[in-house]
C-alpha cells in the first residue's frame, strides 16, 4: 500500500532559513515532499522508510538554535488523492505556457500545453520548486525529434511534457511501483489528442535499466543529491555525445558536490537556476 509517514516539525523561533535547511537534510534521508509554513515544516516519506533515528540525526545537523517539537502521523495511501484535492493540489501555470491540473479541476487556465495529473503520491504535481524549474527548462529546449530519458519519473509529468514538446522517444524510469502505476494512469489521461502514449515508455526500475533504452539527447533527473551523485556515471553512459543533462532535487549549495562528480565524467555546466534555494543544474556531455 502507498502509505506515508507525515512528519511535523514546529520550530521556535521559525524562519525560512530553518525550514529550507531542514528540508534539505530530510531530503538526504529519503523524504519526498515538503510543505513549509510560518510555524515549521511538514515532510513526507514512505511509511516503511521512516526512522526516528534518521530524524534525530537530521535535527542534530541543523545549524540553528531553535526549540523543536515533532509529531508523526500515518497517512494511508488511498487518502492521497483526497488530501491533495482538499489541501494542496491546485492548477498551476509554469512559464505562461504550461498548465498542470487534475481531472477534478473545472476552472483551468488555457495554455499552450495542458497536462492532466491525478496524483496518488506526495510529489510530482509541478508545484515544487524543483519540478517547476525542470518544466521551465523543457519549455526552453527544442525537443523536436530528440530522444529523452526521464530518470525518477514520479507522476510522469516531465515525460509527458517532453512528448508534447515533440520528442521522438521518451523513456521514463521510476523505481517505486505505486508511483509507476500512477504515471501509467497519467500517461493515459494525456494521450488522446497528442498521442503521447506512442512516444513514452514507462519502465518500473532503477538506473540498471538504462542500458536497455535508447541513448538520450536530453536526460532528466529530478531526484535528490545522493542518488544523482551515486548514479551519475550511469546517466552519462546513457547519453549521446553533446547531450544535455538537466538535474534537480537539491539545493544551490549542493552544486559543488554535484560538479565534483560530474567534471571527471566529462560534463560541463551550461547554467543553473534557483527557486527558493532549490536548484536546477544544466550540464552538457562533452563530445
Amino acid at each position: 500500500m502507498n502509505d506515508y509517514t507525515e512528519l511535523r516539525l514546529d520550530f521556535t523561533p521559525c524562519n525560512a532559513d530553518i525550514t529550507d535547511v531542514m528540508a534539505a537534510l530530510l531530503a538526504d534521508e529519503g523524504y519526498e515532499s515538503f510543505v513549509a509554513d510560518e510555524r515549521g515544516l511538514t515532510a513526507y516519506i514512505r511509511a516503511n522508510q521512516y526512522s526516528d533515528a534518521a530524524v534525530d540525526a537530521a535535527l542534530e545537523q541543523l545549524p540553528f538554535d531553535a526549540e523543536v517539537r515533532r509529531s508523526t502521523l500515518l497517512v494511508e495511501g488511498q487518502d492521497w488523492n483526497h488530501e491533495w484535492e482538499k489541501n494542496y493540489f491546485k492548477p498551476i501555470v509554469v512559464g505562461d505556457r504550461c498548465v498542470i491540473h487534475s481531472s477534478f479541476h473545472t476552472d483551468v487556465p488555457s495554455a499552450e500545453y495542458n497536462i492532466v495529473i491525478d496524483p496518488k503520491m506526495a510529489f510530482g504535481t509541478g508545484h515544487h520548486a524543483t519540478t517547476s524549474q525542470v518544466i521551465s527548462a523543457l519549455l526552453d529546449l527544442d525537443l523536436s525529434g530528440k530522444t529523452v530519458i526521464d530518470m525518477g519519473s514520479g507522476t510522469g509529468i516531465l515525460a509527458i511534457l517532453a512528448a508534447m514538446r515533440g520528442a521522438a522517444k521518451v523513456s521514463a524510469i521510476e523505481i517505486d511501483t505505486p508511483a509507476w502505476e500512477n504515471a501509467l494512469e497519467n500517461l493515459a489521461l494525456n494521450g488522446v489528442e497528442q498521442r503521447v502514449e506512442q512516444r513514452v515508455e514507462m519502465l518500473n526500475g532503477d538506473a540498471s535499466l538504462l542500458p536497455e533504452v535508447a541513448k538520450a539527447d536530453v536526460f532528466l533527473a529530478n531526484i535528490n543529491r545522493n542518488i544523482i551523485t551515486a548514479d551519475l556515471a550511469a546517466y552519462v553512459d546513457a547519453c549521446n555525445p553533446g547531450a544535455e543533462i538537466i538535474l534537480s532535487g537539491f539545493y544551490e549549495a549542493d552544486i559543488p558536490v554535484i560538479m565534483a562528480v560530474a567534471e571527471p565524467l566529462g560534463l560541463s555546466e551550461i547554467a543553473h537556476t534557483t527557486l527558493n534555494d532549490w536548484c536546477c543544474l544544466k550540464l552538457r556531455k562533452n563530445a
